[in-house]
């Protein structure tokens, strides 16, 4: 009797070990739940870091695309978000636009790969007025391996994005211009988004929304579960007038900004788009990029 009792305890304890075999239904209905807690769980991930710093290549505007690399390779920053209209390099005037030549994507392609630079986000674009329109943005940033397409969308080309990303599998991030810009808002980004795919949520710029009169904190709790991407910013003063400075210097609270992104388990890209003291705010940048690592480490977050 006891053999027969230890034998069966030997079976259930093999049996426990074994994979749970699913019917072919449980196995669907659960193939997407998973799908969608990875999808909130790092929209923009990539292997290995949680936050990825990026730089808006509209810090360096006045300069080439080429040169915002450069001084992106220089900060030690592995990321870029370009911008549509910027010329390409001293030697080649051509704009980098969803409508530039293969010949020009590969130049870019090339000058990204020698630099140790990856492309990520680019916008903020101009994606028309209907799928037509959106779509040539999309096979733009699908050839360029484009991850995040941040635009101001009409509200009427939502459905076209919908099925879009769905097909690209390319998010789109919705930017936040000042006042009289219709995104201003971060609810008018909310009641967009409502019942569209969880593909298009918002690229937070937090030094816009002060401009407008809008807490950046509070904005960030608002949006929580949809921000996809960040133009990041700390600001002198939260008005009209406040200009960047560096990281953790200034009055946007960016470490409370830091640690209530780290509470919705946000995980993508954090761009930086310097607009003040123009073609000589590498050094303010560089503290930046010192602030935001250092930050990330001390709240317990991989970053690169």
């Amino acid at each position: 009797m006891l053999r027969l009792s230890m034998l069966m305890l030997a079976v259930v304890a093999a049996v426990a070990w074994l994979p749970v075999q699913l019917a072919p239904g449980q196995e669907k209905a659960q193939k997407p739940a998973r799908a969608k807690r990875a999808e909130r769980a790092g929209r923009n991930a990539g292997a290995g870091a949680q936050w990825h710093l990026a730089m808006q290549a509209y810090t360096y505007h006045k300069q080439t695309l080429f040169d915002a690399i450069d001084n992106t390779k220089a900060l030690g920053i592995k990321y870029l978000e370009a911008f549509p209209g910027q010329k390409i390099s001293k030697d080649n005037d051509a704009k980098f636009t969803p409508d530039c030549s293969q010949e020009v994507m590969d130049e870019v392609k090339k000058k990204l790969e020698d630099s140790g630079i990856k492309l990520v986000n680019y916008g903020v674009v101009d994606l028309g007025k209907d799928e037509a329109s959106a779509r040539k943005v999309f096979e733009f940033a699908k050839k360029m391996g484009i991850r995040t397409i941040v635009a101001e969308p009409d509200a009427g080309l939502f459905d076209a994005l919908d099925k879009l990303t769905r097909e690209y599998k390319i998010r789109v991030a919705i930017h936040n211009h000042p006042k009289p810009s219709k995104y201003w808002d971060p609810q008018v980004e909310l009641d967009a988004i409502k019942g569209h795919s969880r593909m298009i949520g918002s690229c937070a710029d937090t030094g816009h929304w002060p401009r407008s009169g809008v807490n950046p904190l509070e904005a960030l709790k608002k949006l929580s579960g949809h921000i996809i991407s960040l133009h990041f910013k700390d600001l002198n003063e939260l008005s009209r007038d406040g200009h960047d400075v560096p990281w953790g210097t200034g009055k946007s609270d960016a470490k409370a900004m830091l640690e209530e992104l780290k509470k919705q388990g946000f995980a993508g890209v954090f761009s930086i788009e310097y607009e003040y003291n123009w073609d000589k705010a590498n050094p303010e940048i560089e503290k930046c990029v010192k602030w935001f690592h250092a930050t990330a480490k001390e709240l317990g977050v991989t970053s690169d």
